[in-house]
């Protein structure tokens, strides 16, 4: 008897193309994608960091099938199983991603989905960004940097039952984004050692409390360090008059070396990546609740140190007034890993201007169409913040990977 042709989930357009994917994967259910960037008379189809994505999706999973047309404006993605960094052949255990010069998302455009798909592995996933085209510093097209990842991010995994103690991501080198907003250079290695069957029920409807201490990395790559002193000195002045507990760290690098391409001389070396940020983030008295901030200095140029430290800190303080226990940056993983977990209720509490955005409201739907059940919405009526309660019933769908082993 034939098997019977798998129904694919039709969708059009490359917007959450990697939203789509994630959630393809762990729900096992194959996707069938059209009309990417048709409209457009001279890039049509999918662009070298979305290419990038789909091999490293390729790397950690097991019988994936994908699929892209002639012109690259159609994706159909039979997902397989989430193995890991153990299906690589005799290159250790780190999977290594090496990204092209012409990518203009930061390296936590690629961690993002990868840290979602990580606790349904069947085993740990480690994964070496490396390439000409890594930017580890946050973007002008919205990508938060690897320190906002690590400081704001992956510390959510820990109130679903995730060891926070066998996750580490680690900048083995830094670039902001090089001319034109393309390529860096940097290094980046994450290692996500803790799989679960099922991710706890989460209820994060609790108050959002109080801020009490603010941290920060000022980074430099390639200019005078006393750049990083100076953006520290532009925020502190803007925070310490409403927090006393403000401590920002000042990295600096040297700028990486990549090939000239030159073709003269093929030996020939350049630095890229040339430039400066500020992250910062505030932890709240209420336990888990955590905001940031992130700030690049343009690959245009053109501003100063000061500024981007005085900007950073007012942005870190219009994230804070928009309330919640979850930033928007978070907020996608969090409800991802609520609709996955048991079959049981959970509920966070997020920021009415939050839960409006764009992001959240695709989110919701893409969550549906997978086969999630509906988000409950009710106003906190606590406080008279104006937040939101979100109430997600999870699907159990869990890690396959576990159950088959």
């Amino acid at each position: 008897m034939a098997t019977p042709a798998p129904e694919f989930l039709r969708f059009t357009t490359h917007k959450s193309l990697t939203q789509r994917l994630v959630l393809s994967t762990l729900t096992g259910k194959p996707i069938h994608i059209s009309q990417i960037r048709s409209s457009s008379p001279t890039n049509p189809g999918l662009t070298p960091h979305e290419i990038s994505f789909l091999r490293l999706l390729d790397s950690i999973t097991n019988g994936s099938v994908m699929q892209i047309s002639y012109t690259g404006t159609t994706l159909t993605y039979m997902p397989g199983l989430i193995t890991g960094s153990a299906v690589t052949g005799g290159g250790g255990d780190v999977v290594r991603c090496a990204l092209p010069e012409t990518c203009r998302r930061g390296v936590s455009w690629f961690l993002l989905p990868l840290c979602m798909l990580a606790p349904f592995s069947k085993g740990p996933v480690n994964v070496r960004f490396e390439g000409e085209g890594v930017i580890t510093s946050a973007t002008e097209t919205g990508d938060v940097c690897v320190d906002t990842i690590r400081t704001a991010i992956l510390p959510l995994y820990e109130q679903f039952g995730i060891m926070g103690s066998k996750l580490e991501l680690r900048v083995l080198q830094r670039s902001c984004a090089g001319p034109g907003g393309k390529g860096g250079g940097g290094v980046v290695e994450l290692r996500f050692g803790s799989q679960v069957r099922l991710p706890k029920t989460l209820h994060l409807n609790r108050s959002p409390g109080r801020v009490k201490r603010i941290r920060g990395v000022a980074y430099c790559t390639g200019v005078a360090a006393s750049g990083n002193a100076r953006m520290i000195h532009a925020a502190r002045g803007v925070l310490n008059p409403l927090v006393s507990d403000v401590h920002v760290a000042a990295q600096y690098d040297q700028a990486p070396l990549v090939s000239s391409g030159d073709r003269s001389d093929p030996k020939a070396k350049k630095r890229t990546g040339i430039g400066f940020g500020l992250c910062l983030i505030a932890e709240s008295s209420s336990e888990g609740v955590i905001y940031s901030a992130d700030v690049p200095a343009p690959s245009s140029g053109g501003v100063t140190p000061e500024d981007i430290g005085k900007q950073c800190a007012y942005q870190l303080l219009d994230i804070i007034s928009q309330g919640g226990c979850v930033t928007r940056v978070g907020a996608p993983t969090v409800l991802t890993l609520m609709a996955l977990g048991s079959e049981d209720v959970g509920r966070i509490r997020l920021g009415r201007d939050v839960v409006g955005t764009e992001d959240i409201i695709g989110l919701g739907r893409g969550l549906k169409k997978f086969g999630a059940s509906n988000w409950g919405l009710r106003d906190a009526e606590d406080d008279g913040s104006g937040d939101i309660i979100v109430s997600v019933k999870g699907t159990a769908v869990g890690n396959v990977g576990r159950k088959i082993a």
